[in-house]
């Protein structure tokens, strides 16, 4: 029996047919009116019961932050872990318990800032954790003070005359690390975002997924260019297999620029033909690095979708296959034996 008092049927790890109400806990949902968190909640529960894994098989964990609070509304294992630490111990769950889905949902602060090592370290080791980063730009807990994502010149209240830090490029930084799915979405864009969440949880290895999510207190319409009713005149939307077009009209383009990355035209200038075509399974991160790159802002044209998805080995799989074939072709022996034979010492 579950938290909120739906039933799961266990049986030899069988689930029953779930429903979103199996991943909603009854705690309260408290977040600021109008808050982004809502609708990203609402679409990773709506989402969950398509992956037919039971709660009792899936862990949330978060860091500190507005995100935080996100595992007490998900009637699933989780944990509210310190700032910036989520990585760490979604690490030690995934490789530990291999039959969990593991979820790590943490903010552009906690995980870009004293995070910013766990995050880049449990990407490149292509753990089996999908990291969920919730980017709005700003310190919202805390009550607006600028994050690592904040624009320079960014006007805040520990900033009175301009941000001078340059800001992360999150999905650069999360490739500069290698990982191997790299994806970004909105949270008001309910479609897309589930349709990225359902590929982030089918990839084999890390995950990560750079979520717009609009603080309306105090960094209110940072991603209006790229958000609301037809994904406006920036949104580029990168489908696999695809040529890299959008506008109201498909009118504009992207093309290899004359230094080999990328660069936005109009299509009737250059042709359709010189349009580039998405391919999210390179193993080069070069053609993905330069999407992220396109804009130095999402004030500018900015693609979502996935950037990259391609296979390579999970962290601890080839060590968990040797251990359990050891433990099969092992004969068991006497421990304490074994502790007190050969070579000891006394320290």
């Amino acid at each position: 029996m579950s938290e909120n008092g739906h039933d799961h049927e266990h049986g030899n790890g069988a689930a029953g047919t779930l429903t979103k109400a199996d991943f909603q806990s009854g705690q309260e949902t408290r977040w600021c009116p109008g808050c982004g968190d809502y609708a990203i909640l609402a679409s990773v529960q709506a989402l969950m019961p398509e992956l037919g894994i039971p709660p009792e098989k899936t862990v949330f964990i978060s860091g500190i932050g507005c995100a935080g609070r996100f595992v007490y509304y998900m009637d699933t294992y989780g944990m509210h872990g310190i700032h910036g630490r989520a990585p760490a111990l979604a690490t030690g769950i995934a490789t530990a318990r291999e039959d969990l889905s593991v979820w790590v949902v943490s903010g552009d602060g906690d995980s870009l800032s004293i995070g910013g090592n766990h995050l880049i370290h449990s990407l490149r080791r292509n753990v089996p954790i999908k990291l969920l980063l919730f980017n709005n730009q700003i310190y919202g807990l805390t009550k607006g003070q600028y994050s690592p994502t904040s624009e320079t010149g960014k006007i805040t209240k520990s900033t009175p005359f301009g941000s001078e830090d340059h800001p992360f490029n999150p999905l650069a930084l999360a490739l500069g690390a290698d990982a191997s799915f790299v994806a970004r979405t909105i949270d008001v864009e309910k479609v897309h975002l589930t349709e990225v969440l359902r590929k982030a949880a089918e990839h084999e290895g890390s995950a990560f997924v750079e979520i717009y999510q609009n603080c309306n207190v105090f960094n209110d319409g940072a991603f209006d260019a790229v958000r609301g009713k037809g994904g406006g005149p920036n949104q580029i939307r990168l489908e696999h297999g695809q040529p890299l077009r959008f506008g109201a009209e498909n009118e504009r383009g992207v093309v290899r620029s004359a230094d080999g990355g990328l660069e936005v035209v109009e299509v009737a200038d250059v042709g359709a033909d010189a349009i580039v075509v998405h391919d999210a399974h390179i193993e080069d991160p070069s053609h993905a690095t330069a999407l992220a790159r396109l804009a130095d802002a999402p004030t500018g044209p900015t693609p979502i979708g996935v950037f990259r998805d391609v296979k390579r080995p999970v962290y601890g799989a080839a060590r968990q296959h040797e251990l359990l074939e050891a433990h099969a072709n092992a004969t068991l022996g006497d421990l304490d034996e074994l502790l007190r034979s050969g070579d000891t010492w006394t320290v």
